[in-house]
């Protein structure tokens, strides 16, 4: 008997997805003691969670010969929104974006004293020069050139102006990875203006629900605006009442056309490299929320000390998947490479855990050299990666993937090693770092083409005294990556 398809009965379809997940809770949990049902609650229930989830999607594309949308990583709750997902699915295959064209090299601005200052010395020296291409949704790449971001962001500020939006007042940001996010961070600063980037909500069924839990950040941050994308601005009226210094919540694309692009007016001495240009945030940071104040002068040295210990130089490329709510993704990937003039391929957290695969593509396509990423999507490629999803892949550009932000493996730099050295990664590509947001987000980084350091410790010695003291590999050690 053949089996089911997109276009067989309802029936027949929700018995195989049942079947289906069946098996795959039976193998997380080593079995399990009762039938999945259609209204489980996949996380709560089932134990599946965001990175399980990618696995159980490709078993259901496999099984039905169809290809699921993205969203179904976050939004799919039970296993009856599995079945929708696949009935709804479509059979054709996204067309592979074509890689962009390389950019002539260029050179940092040594002289800046404010994030504003590099932003505007790229902008008026090389306006057509792409910095970010943003990979869409729908797979399609959008370039972004820096003298176009400049006029956007300049049409942000005039609107933040328009508003009353005076010097040092925070204004938070809460948008996802998109063309709006860029201007709108870049735009406040440029009104004088502080952003304060906060988590954007990942379920829209329960953006509600989310939007309630922002308010000690907003109230911590003493914002005076909220920037945000239309489904959270209907809800103002849950919101202002909640926060006393809040006055509204916008779109992007009002305030930009409240604004306009006609050119702002600032004063210069005003903006030296102690002004403040972020308030960061953890994604945790709902309970209590702390968030640490960082100067122009903090990122700026912290950015070059990453170029520095990177090793960064002209014609480098980056490429990144991180939240741009999070240091990592904000400074190391996206404000680092605007400062250097390094072209940054960027994608989505959600683009990234749907499908693995497109990160090395990004590498592979784009000649990539510098991208950042947590232990786990190290794990996740070495893990979740068919190999008939390989063809092609060439990874030789490679000259630093970072891996921190967590706690860094040596387990995990070893599966990577073996499975894609095939592929022409040099094991001293991967990069151990550690950083925290106290010092803007990098602290520690290996010396250039040195590789990972893997040493042995006496396990005791370091829980019970916070001492790293050398043993031989096969007593009783922690081994610890350097």
């Amino acid at each position: 008997m053949s089996s089911p398809t997109p276009t067989s009965s309802p029936g027949a379809v929700q018995a195989r997805v049942l079947n289906l997940v069946d098996e795959f809770v039976s193998e997380l949990r080593g079995g399990s003691d009762r039938r999945v049902r259609p209204d489980d609650d996949l996380e709560q229930d089932l134990g599946i969670g965001s990175l399980e989830r990618v696995e159980l999607a490709v078993r259901l594309e496999e099984a039905f010969d169809v290809r699921l949308g993205d969203e179904l990583m976050v939004e799919a709750e039970t296993p009856a929104d599995l079945v929708t997902a696949v009935t709804t699915a479509g059979r054709v295959a996204t067309p592979a974006a074509a890689p962009a064209a390389a950019a002539p090299a260029t050179t940092a601005p040594e002289a800046a004293v404010t994030l504003i200052d590099a932003f505007e010395w790229h902008a008026t020296r090389t306006p057509d020069r792409t910095h970010i291409h943003l990979r869409e949704d729908d797979g399609a790449q959008t370039p972004i050139t820096y003298g176009a971001l400049w006029e956007a962001a300049v049409a942000v500020a005039n609107g933040l102006a328009a508003r009353r939006v005076g010097q040092r007042e925070t204004v938070a940001i809460m948008l996802r990875t998109e063309q709006a996010f860029f201007p709108t961070f870049l735009g406040t600063l440029l009104a004088g203006c502080i952003p304060v980037p906060l988590y954007p909500p990942v379920r829209a069924n329960r953006i509600e629900e989310y939007a309630a839990r922002q308010v000690g950040i907003l109230r911590n941050a003493g914002a005076r605006l909220l920037i945000t994308f239309a489904e959270i601005e209907r809800l103002a009226g849950v919101l202002l009442p909640q926060v006393p210094s809040l006055e509204a919540v916008v779109t992007p694309d009002a305030l930009s056309e409240a604004g306009g692009t006609a050119g702002i007016r600032y004063d210069r001495g005003a903006r030296g490299g102690g002004e403040s240009a972020l308030i960061q945030y953890t994604s945790g940071s709902t309970g209590n929320p702390k968030g640490v104040l960082l100067s122009h002068a903090n990122l700026l040295a912290n950015i070059r000390a990453i170029e520095h210990g990177l090793g960064a130089r002209p014609g480098d490329v980056g490429v990144s998947w991180l939240p741009l709510y999070h240091d990592m993704g904000l400074i190391g990937a996206w404000l680092g490479t605007m400062y250097m003039g390094i072209p940054l391929m960027l994608m989505s957290p959600l683009a990234f855990l749907a499908r693995p695969i497109r990160w090395l593509r990004a590498l592979s396509d784009h000649r990539g050299t510098l991208s950042p990423a947590p232990n786990f999507a190290y794990d996740l490629c070495s893990q979740r990666i068919r190999d008939d999803e390989l063809e092609g892949i060439d990874l030789s550009s490679a000259r630093r993937l970072l891996n921190g932000s967590e706690a860094v493996h040596p387990e995990s730099l070893e599966r990577f090693r073996k499975r894609f050295e095939p592929l022409g990664l040099r094991p001293e590509a991967l990069c151990p770092v550690y950083g925290l947001a106290e010092c803007s987000v990098a602290l520690a980084v290996p010396p250039v083409e040195r590789g990972p350091r893997i040493d042995a410790i006496d396990r005791a010695a370091y829980q019970e005294h916070g001492r790293a003291a050398p043993v031989a590999a096969r007593a009783a050690a922690r081994r610890v990556v350097g």
